[in-house]
């Protein structure tokens, strides 16, 4: 899908101190979403996306379970691979998480 205008023409109009405090808010929601462990490792992140000025399409295009689960195991197996050293916990998975 294409996009007829540019999604970051507001840039142009804001001034030093605007663009500083939408850098600052930027980079909270990164941090926030870089700082996510655990079982939020792997969550649908629409607060993250909602830091964008267009709104984000609700539509989304979920795998089947047997895909999905795939994709979640070859994204766990990633993370041994990227981060061999990191600390593993035993914590169980006991809600819903995201956002």
């Amino acid at each position: 899908m294409e996009i007829a205008t540019d999604p970051d023409r507001d840039i142009e109009a804001m001034d030093r101190a605007a663009l500083a405090a939408e850098v600052r808010r930027l980079r909270a929601g990164i941090r926030e979403h870089r700082d996510a462990s655990g079982h939020k490792l792997c969550w649908h992140h629409p607060r993250l996306w909602g830091l964008l000025p267009e709104p984000a399409d609700p539509a989304i295009l979920v795998p089947e379970w047997p895909h999905f689960l795939r994709g979640c195991i070859a994204y766990r197996q990633s993370l041994d691979e990227q981060a061999p050293d990191a600390p593993r916990c035993d914590e169980a998975y006991e809600g819903r998480g995201g956002g």
